[in-house]
């Protein structure tokens, strides 16, 4: 079982959003709680990405602590210039 942790700022574009938008982005992420697949970014990051249809969730793993940091929540859109950002 992981513990979570969110990056400050990580809900700039998340509580931008509907109630209903945000519920389903949530419920995913508290998933994560549990050893779930996710997809690595790119090479040379180390980002991990949650695609919930036309939104993304990144996210930081550390196995060692067992914990996952949440880093970013958006639409695709919000979610490439914030990725562009971290390269």
């Amino acid at each position: 079982m992981y513990k979570l942790d969110f990056k400050p700022g990580w809900d700039l574009y998340f509580s931008k959003m509907d109630k209903s938008t945000q519920e389903m982005i949530w419920k995913k992420i508290q998933k994560q709680r549990n050893k779930t697949q996710s997809r690595h970014m790119r090479f040379g990051l180390e980002f991990y990405v949650l695609e919930i249809g036309q939104y993304r969730v990144a996210l930081k793993i550390s196995e060692k602590k067992k914990l996952k940091t949440v880093w970013f929540a958006g639409n695709h859109k919000h979610y490439e210039k914030w990725y562009k950002k971290q390269a």
